[in-house]
């Protein structure tokens, strides 16, 4: 055990004194599992906030993104996607130190607003996950098309799935320690991809000379107006899908008072630095209508927006190093599904809410059937030589297109609740070992931005270019995750024949597993404050 690893174990048992004296079971439990393993560090926590996003998302989907947006409404769509997690990490920061139980958010839901409403949001996220595994299994086999396309692409996805089983043998430190290694070197491609930009754009490799901001100009900042501004929306909620897994896994962490609001707090160092500093750098190398970038989505590595970036430059083996982090960043966050899913899974069957069997946790804090059930899912990566089986995989992605807004929407939600309850029921501000920053206020902008995205992708979903007319193909593809929602939500209503709208304030239970400051920690911060100059370090790294 390192020394760092060391000090995290022993700042747990201090801070946590008080918890002892508090409630830790859930109201609700009908099938109380065995505990999970409280084995993730506060170094796990830090790269899993940033590991769980960079991904195929940004590495591919940025291109298409740039192609129907151009670079400007690539940059503003991220800021706007990345201000709407910004917020929602502060609010889910909050819930997820005072309240480190099994599900997170999803709880969150069930227990500060409504029980089918958290019905519906924990349903939508773990078949967004389950759906998601065979897609990025797939991805990972066609990045290897890029340098062997004669050997079949179900041989890794064979491979790729066999790593993911030997992964959950090790439980969730296995998950941990490779998320902490992969994040590390996707970091690293990607500071490294900012120096490179720089080099290209003034002329210090390549044959284009001096590019400048050349193709803001020519062809243009902006494509296909509104419409190609609102598409991407959706591509930017993929791209940082899986930031909020840091809220999950404050289960299983040894001192999430002191790990998760760090992780919080870096939300915006990173969005700001490996997403929105990289797209810029991009949108400035590589022209929105270079012909490549219209194949630049699913899982088509060889048309990474990045990867043909360097291609331009004419620099010769960056490209395949590159592709080898591309590859490398989809095993993350196929890694990251099975944590996702499983965790989510377990939390709604032990509510009730899924079969009981799959809230079963072995002797080594595994959700052993939840697992089990996932990697099922891994077994649809076959269907990537299957007649039609890109149009399978629209369909399956189709269902979680719009997850993560309904998600993200619902933990501001679920902060705006808590703070509503915390106060009806008399309890002291002073109790909360973190607050969010921005207050309710900051939970309450996130909501507006979750309304603002929802409204243009469905403008987008129905008129994806200035001249198409609506299909009901493309509407669907891009709008059914939000039909699904209101339908699990309706299910949950007339099986519990629950019909109330929400839980009342007086009736919200904010007791059960709840680790509140003790009245003489009230002055006594966790943490205090280094100069600006560590503080900047340790958010960027």
């Amino acid at each position: 055990m390192s020394e760092s690893d060391s000090k995290e174990k022993d700042t747990g048992v201090v801070r946590d004194h008080y918890a002892s004296s508090h409630n830790d079971e859930e109201v609700g439990i009908v099938h109380k599992g065995a505990a999970l393993k409280t084995d993730l560090r506060g170094r796990h926590m830090q790269m899993i906030a940033i590991g769980g996003a960079i991904g195929a998302g940004l590495f591919i989907g940025s291109g298409s993104a740039l192609q129907n947006g151009g670079p400007a409404s690539l940059v503003i769509g991220y800021i706007i996607i990345g201000a709407m997690l910004l917020v929602t990490m502060q609010a889910l920061g909050e819930l997820a130190v005072m309240y480190p139980v099994n599900g997170a958010f999803y709880t969150y839901v069930v227990r500060f607003v409504d029980p089918s409403w958290g019905f519906a949001i924990g349903w939508e996220y773990a078949i967004s996950w389950l759906t998601i595994l065979p897609f990025e299994l797939i991805a990972a086999s066609n990045t290897i098309r890029f340098w062997r396309e004669d050997i079949n692409s179900a041989v890794w996805v064979t491979v790729f799935l066999a790593v993911l089983v030997l992964i959950q043998v090790f439980g969730v430190r296995g998950y941990g320690e490779v998320e902490f290694i992969l994040s590390i070197i996707k970091i690293a491609a990607c500071i490294g991809f900012i120096i490179l930009g720089i080099v290209i754009n003034v002329g210090g490799v390549g044959n284009q000379g001096y590019l400048g901001a050349k193709y803001w100009y020519d062809p243009g900042a902006f494509q296909n107006g509104f419409n190609g501004f609102a598409g991407v929306f959706v591509v930017a909620a993929f791209a940082f899908g899986g930031t909020e897994l840091v809220g999950l896994a404050a289960a299983e962490s040894q001192n999430p008072r002191k790990a998760i609001p760090l992780a919080a707090k870096q939300v915006f160092f990173r969005i700001f630095f490996f997403y929105v500093v990289n797209l810029f750098i991009l949108g400035l190398i590589i022209p929105a209508n270079d012909p490549d970038l219209q194949f630049a989505t699913g899982s088509n590595s060889k048309f990474s927006p990045f990867v043909l970036a360097i291609q331009d430059a004419g620099i010769d083996a960056l490209p395949s190093i590159f592709n080898a982090v591309i590859t490398i960043s989809v095993i993350s966050v196929a890694n990251s599904c099975t944590f996702g899913s499983t965790r989510t899974m377990q939390a709604l069957a032990e509510r009730g809410m899924a079969p009981k069997q799959l809230s079963y946790v072995d002797k080594s804090g595994r959700p052993l059937w939840c697992i089990v059930v996932q990697l099922a899912f891994g077994l649809l990566g076959y269907v990537v030589d299957a007649p039609g089986g890109n149009d399978a995989f629209t369909w399956l992605l189709a269902l979680s297109g719009l997850a993560y807004f309904f998600v993200w929407g619902s933990c501001c939600l679920a902060h705006i609740r808590f703070r509503a309850a915390w106060k009806a029921q008399g309890r002291d501000l002073k109790e909360i070992p973190y607050k969010a920053p921005l207050g309710v206020w900051g939970s309450y902008f996130g909501i507006f931005l979750v309304f603002v995205c929802l409204i243009a992708t469905f403008y987008n979903a129905l008129y994806p270019t200035p001249n198409s007319q609506p299909t009901a193909k493309n509407f669907f593809a891009q709008y059914l995750a939000a039909f699904i929602v209101l339908l699990l939500y309706v299910f949950w209503k007339v099986y519990s024949r629950d019909w109330k709208f929400y839980v009342k304030l007086q009736d919200i239970d904010l007791v059960s597993g709840a680790r509140p400051l003790d009245p003489s920690q009230f002055d006594d911060p966790d943490v205090k404050p280094g100069n600006w100059f560590m503080r900047v370090g340790r958010a960027l790294f």
